[in-house]
């Protein structure tokens, strides 16, 4: 029986960049580094809150074939690759903290039906979402 999600990708341009950010930035703690066969490099990180989840950042190769690793480092650079939504008890305040860490947003706070939710990206061009959730009804998204 399934009994959680313990692990998501986030595929990034450079591993010890990435960690650098989801660190010094965001505020997750390292878990794994480790090389493998091949030169295969297991890395990921944990946020404090959530130890049982780890974030695989992983750099886009083998088994992928080429062509795709080529399609996910073009969206790498185009800066539309889906990353994570991370919850925030304060959109706003978090929203200026990371802006005055040099994160670029795409979208400042803004009211949704669900809460506020801000866009920025991460440095390999992943969007991550940011929400602080409030209380909802299915009447709150008809219009």
């Amino acid at each position: 029986m399934i009994t959680n999600i313990s692990i998501v990708s986030v595929f990034v341009k450079d591993q010890d960049e990435a960690l650098a950010f989801y660190t010094d930035v965001l505020g997750f703690e390292p878990k794994d580094d480790i090389t493998l066969g091949d030169g295969y490099r297991w890395c990921t990180v944990v946020h404090p809150k959530q130890p049982e989840l780890n974030v695989n950042l992983a750099v886009p190769g083998p088994p992928l074939a080429p062509e795709m690793v080529e399609a996910i480092r073009r969206a790498q650079d185009e800066g539309g690759m889906n990353g994570l939504g991370l919850s925030v008890d304060d959109c706003q305040k978090t929203y200026e903290e990371l802006s005055a860490k040099g994160v670029e947003f795409i979208q400042p706070p803004s009211k949704r039906p669900y809460g506020t939710e801000a866009l920025c990206r991460d440095n390999s061009g992943n969007w991550l979402v940011l929400v602080e959730e409030s209380s909802y009804t299915p009447e709150d998204f008809r219009a």
